[in-house]
């Protein structure tokens, strides 16, 4: 079973003066399966971010259908929403969203907090993390004394704690520098081994390159998907900066 299934998704925004439309997606349709990881890319008002948020439940579509793990987000209702999120799903952003007032290691537990999970469940989740990913010792720390790749890798460790289905990355390179961003995707790249599904969305190319699929959409709907394969990233590389060329220059795709 697919852990996710985008079923002829369609978005309609109606600007609150004049009442004017504007379509956001139109019937977008694909699924990822268990252990996948796809990147999403498009240019800027693509829909690439409309469809991040009606994946995270986070917003609705206007038509069509999404599922995680066979379970349609229509049929949840309201006051059941962010009990799914927190259950099914994990979350990296561009910008960390920690807490400030938190340490690292609070930030981390946070989800599972409001879950009601025992402390030294916690723990024992978290230990084998923080030391994948590297934080240890900064596990008491505040997120304000820490670099941001170390913040990026915090945001990561929070998002896999508790064991999602489908891990959403938002731009997760993009207030990285090259060398974070190196270290973020592969860490990536190590979690999708470990059998983590992972749908990214992002500008960056070199982020692109670490995924197994790549999504592109324009003007509301999926315009053309690369497989890697057995390409190296170079040639991947290569492929998706052709294929954005495309789409910039308004020609046509052959779908791969």
């Amino acid at each position: 079973m697919s852990i996710l299934t985008v079923n002829n998704v369609g978005k309609i925004y109606t600007s609150r003066i004049g009442g004017s439309r504007v379509q956001a997606l139109t019937d977008v349709s694909f699924s990822v399966e268990p252990g996948e990881y796809v990147a999403i890319m498009g240019e800027s008002g693509s829909g690439k971010t409309t469809l991040l948020n009606i994946i995270a439940s986070l917003d609705k579509p206007t038509s069509g259908e999404v599922k995680i793990a066979g379970q349609s987000l229509s049929r949840i209702k309201e006051k059941d929403l962010a009990a799914f999120r927190r259950n099914n799903l994990g979350f990296v952003f561009q910008d960390f969203n920690l807490l400030d007032t938190f340490s690292i290691r609070d930030n981390i537990f946070l989800p599972l907090v409001l879950s009601g999970m025992k402390h030294d469940e916690m723990q024992a989740r978290l230990t084998p993390i923080a030391s994948r990913l590297s934080i240890r010792e900064i596990l008491d720390k505040f997120p304000y004394e820490v670099s941001g790749g170390q913040k990026q890798r915090a945001a990561a460790a929070r998002a896999l704690i508790t064991n999602p289905q489908l891990l959403l990355a938002d731009e997760p390179t993009g207030a990285l520098d090259s060398k974070s961003s190196d270290e973020l995707l592969s860490i990536f790249t190590e979690i999708n081994d470990f059998g983590q599904t992972i749908l990214m969305v992002t500008h960056s190319v070199k982020a692109a390159c670490t995924a197994k699929r790549v999504l592109f959409i324009k003007d509301g709907h999926v315009f053309h998907q690369l497989y890697k394969a057995n390409m190296s990233d170079d040639e991947m590389f290569r492929r998706i900066s052709d294929t954005l060329t495309i789409i910039a220059t308004g020609g046509e795709s052959n779908e791969q």
